[in-house]
C-alpha cells in the first residue's frame, strides 16, 4: 500500500482542499502517514501565494520533500501553482505540478481536528490593490445550499460539533447562485442540522456585515460570538489607495454596532503593515483604531510587493524594510494589550468550552475554545476530547486562559 504525507499553506479554504484530495486518495488506496521519522512514495504540497514569505515557505516545503525521499513522487497543487507552474517545474525533483478545484467532491471528515472547516464559496471579486487571490483563485462563485447542507449532515454524523463555515470571501455566498440565496439563508438551513453545536463563521469583509447578517448572530443559538473582520489600515487615504470598499469611521461604527447587539463578541482582525505611502500618521490612525476597539487577536502582515497586483506595478512609495519591521512590533505590542484587555472581561465567567485534544507543552492539560474564541486550558485526568464542557475561567495567561484544579480532578457539568 503505498504512504502518502501531506503538507498545507496558507488559509482555511486551502486547509479545506487539501482534506478532499486526502480523502480522495485515501479512497483509492493510499495510506497517509504522518510520523515525522518515516518516509512516504508520495508528497503533496498544496501552496499558497498570499505574500512573498507564503512563496518561500511553499518552496522550502517542496525542497524538504525532496530531500526527505529523493526516489518520491512529488505533487505540487495551490496558489503558487496558478502564476509560478513554470518556475516551480523547474525545481529538480517535482513530479507534478497540478493546478485544479477540489471544489465539488466535498468531505466526510477533518483529519486532526474536533472542528470541520466547510468550504461553502470560493474566488474573489474585490480585487483589491495589494492582493493576488482574485487572479490565482478567480471570481467568486458559490455552492449549491443542499450540496453544503448534505456535507454538514455527513460532518455531524462523523462527530464534528462544531463547523467552521469558511470561503475566499465569505459575504459573498450565495449572490452567483440562481435562485439568488444569501449567507443568513445557508447558516439558518445549516442550524436545523442534529448533533452540530456550533457554527462558526471565518474571515468576512465588514461591507458584507448586513443587519440580516448581524441580527441572526445576535439571535441563533449556534452562531458562535466570533467575527473575523479584516482592517488592512485605520487610515481612509490608505484605505483608499488599497481599493477597500469602506472608510475608519464605517468601520468603527460597524463594530460598535455589533458589540452592541452581541455582548461579549470577540474580533479578530487583519492588519497590512508598510503599504506604499504609509507614513508615520497613516499608522498612528491605524493604532489607535486598534486600541478603540480592543479585538482578542490582530494578525499582522508585513507588505510585500505582489506582480499583477495594482500595488505592485503602478504605487510608488515603498516604505523600507527597516521601518515596516519597527511599525509590526508595535502594532504587535498594541494587539497583545487589547487582548489581555478583552480576555480579562471575562474572569471569573462560567463559559461552555469546546475541548480540542491535549495541549502541546503542558502536560495533563486540555485545550479548547470558547465560543468567542477565548482559548483554555483545563487539568483533567480524563480525556476531555470532543467535549463541550463549563469551565470557569480562573486566570489570564498569555494567549490562554486557566481553569486551575486541586489535584487534577475535574468534576465537571458536561453539556456533551
Amino acid at each position: 500500500m503505498p504512504r502518502i504525507k501531506f503538507h498545507t499553506l496558507g488559509c482555511k479554504v486551502n486547509q479545506y482542499d487539501t482534506q478532499s484530495i486526502r480523502e480522495r486518495f485515501l479512497e483509492h488506496g493510499f495510506e497517509e502517514e504522518r510520523r515525522a521519522s518515516r518516509k512516504a512514495e508520495v508528497y503533496l504540497i498544496n501552496t499558497c501565494t498570499v505574500t512573498s514569505n507564503a512563496d518561500q515557505k511553499s518552496r522550502a516545503a517542496i525542497r524538504s520533500c525532496i530531500q526527505e525521499n529523493p526516489k518520491a513522487k512529488i505533487i505540487v497543487t495551490g496558489c503558487l501553482v496558478t502564476n509560478d507552474s513554470r518556475q516551480l517545474a523547474r525545481i529538480k525533483g517535482v513530479s507534478f505540478i497540478v493546478s485544479k478545484s477540489f471544489f465539488a467532491e466535498g468531505i466526510s471528515s477533518f483529519c486532526s481536528r474536533t472542528r470541520a472547516f466547510l468550504k461553502i464559496q470560493d474566488g474573489c471579486d474585490n480585487f483589491c490593490a495589494y492582493c493576488k487571490v482574485p487572479l490565482v483563485r478567480g471570481r467568486s462563485r458559490s455552492r449549491p445550499l443542499a450540496e453544503i447542507v448534505q456535507e454538514a449532515g455527513r460532518l455531524a454524523e462523523n462527530g464534528f460539533q462544531e463547523i467552521v463555515l469558511t470561503g475566499i470571501c465569505l459575504g459573498a455566498y450565495g449572490r452567483d447562485l440562481k435562485p439568488r440565496i444569501s449567507l443568513v439563508e445557508a447558516i439558518a438551513a445549516l442550524e436545523k442540522i442534529g448533533g452540530i453545536l456550533r457554527l462558526r463563521l471565518s474571515s468576512i469583509e465588514a461591507g458584507d456585515l448586513s443587519e440580516a447578517l448581524i441580527d441572526k448572530l445576535a439571535e441563533s443559538g449556534k452562531l458562535c460570538r466570533h467575527l473575523h473582520i479584516p482592517i488592512q489600515s485605520g487610515d481612509d487615504a490608505i484605505l483608499k489607495n488599497m481599493r477597500r470598499r469602506y472608510t475608519r469611521s464605517y468601520y468603527a461604527e460597524l463594530i460598535r454596532k455589533i458589540k452592541q447587539k452581541i455582548p461579549g463578541l470577540a474580533l479578530t482582525t487583519d492588519c497590512l503593515v508598510g503599504f506604499p505611502g504609509e507614513t508615520e500618521k497613516h499608522f498612528q490612525n491605524t493604532l489607535r483604531l486598534i486600541k478603540s476597539i480592543i479585538p482578542l487577536k490582530v494578525h499582522i502582515f508585513p507588505y510585500s510587493r505582489r506582480e499583477g497586483t495594482l500595488a505592485g506595478s503602478k504605487l510608488s512609495g515603498e516604505i523600507p524594510a527597516g521601518i515596516i519591521k519597527e511599525r509590526v512590533e508595535r502594532l504587535k505590542n498594541c494587539a497583545a494589550a487589547c487582548a489581555k484587555d478583552y480576555k480579562q472581561g471575562f474572569l471569573g465567567a462560567r463559559m461552555p468550552v469546546l475541548f480540542e485534544g491535549e495541549a502541546k507543552g503542558a502536560p495533563g492539560y486540555w485545550e479548547g475554545y470558547t465560543d468567542n474564541y477565548i482559548r483554555v486550558l483545563l487539568k483533567s485526568r480524563r480525556s476531555l476530547k470532543n467535549k463541550l464542557v463549563f469551565v470557569r475561567l480562573r486566570n489570564i495567561s498569555g494567549d490562554c486562559a486557566l481553569d486551575k484544579i486541586r489535584g487534577g480532578c475535574y468534576k465537571d457539568e458536561r453539556i456533551k
